[in-house]
């Protein structure tokens, strides 16, 4: 979206104040230190600011934004919705925080921001399989934009390597070592230990399946 250049785009501004915001609600052993006036009203205020120069896009997690959702949160944003298999996401956080919980990896809040979305707007919103981007980036890009209503940018899926200063807020980038040498989608090399390692993959796999499975059935094909 960045590489389009007709975006401001914004990463994560509501999860930067989740863990480290004046009002912040992540488990207290991952808060960061506190930004003073960061707030999640302040995000809200930031992204209506840059409203009124053009298009914006933000990339966030649902469960750092639960407490925000009402008919006014839901009306200002084109919802479209990035999914993962968890039996790939949990080992990864696993291997970032042993002793993560549910509520870290989202996958229950962001089913009930897609079922609140479909009832409201009457149909479900565009899904993307992380999956299905990756083996056919061209097609299922071209796929989201026509359904997000707007135009495709082939040149779009290729970029510079490097990260934006506005996703190194947390621990200086340590969740995007890989992306930073990337140039476009590819699969990447994973280490990770399996879900049967413990018993709190095998919980967090169980619990969060049926969430990705409920947004999986609507995704989009290339």
């Amino acid at each position: 979206m960045r590489e389009r250049g007709d975006h401001q785009c914004f990463h994560e501004p509501f999860g930067e104040a989740w863990y480290a915001g004046e009002d912040a609600r992540c488990p207290p052993e991952h808060r960061l230190e506190t930004v003073s006036g960061l707030t999640s009203a302040s995000v809200r205020r930031r992204l209506d600011a840059a409203l009124a120069d053009g298009p914006v896009f933000i990339k966030d997690f649902a469960h750092y934004v639960t407490h925000l959702i009402d008919d006014d949160f839901l009306a200002q944003f084109t919802h479209t919705f990035l999914i993962r298999d968890p039996a790939k996401v949990l080992p990864a956080v696993h291997d970032h925080w042993p002793q993560f919980t549910l509520d870290e990896v989202g996958y229950a809040e962001q089913r009930m921001l897609f079922e609140l979305v479909t009832e409201r707007q009457g149909a479900p919103p565009p899904v993307i399989d992380a999956d299905d981007l990756l083996d056919d980036p061209h097609g299922v890009v071209s796929a989201w934009c026509a359904a997000a209503g707007i135009p495709f940018i082939a040149s779009a899926l290729s970029w510079a390597p490097g990260l934006p200063d506005d996703m190194d807020w947390f621990e200086g980038g340590s969740w995007h070592g890989v992306l930073e040498k990337t140039s476009t989608f590819t699969r990447q090399p994973r280490d990770y230990v399996p879900i049967d390692h413990n018993a709190r993959l095998r919980h967090g796999h169980a619990a969060c399946l049926p969430h990705y499975r409920t947004l999986r059935a609507h995704r989009l094909a290339g």
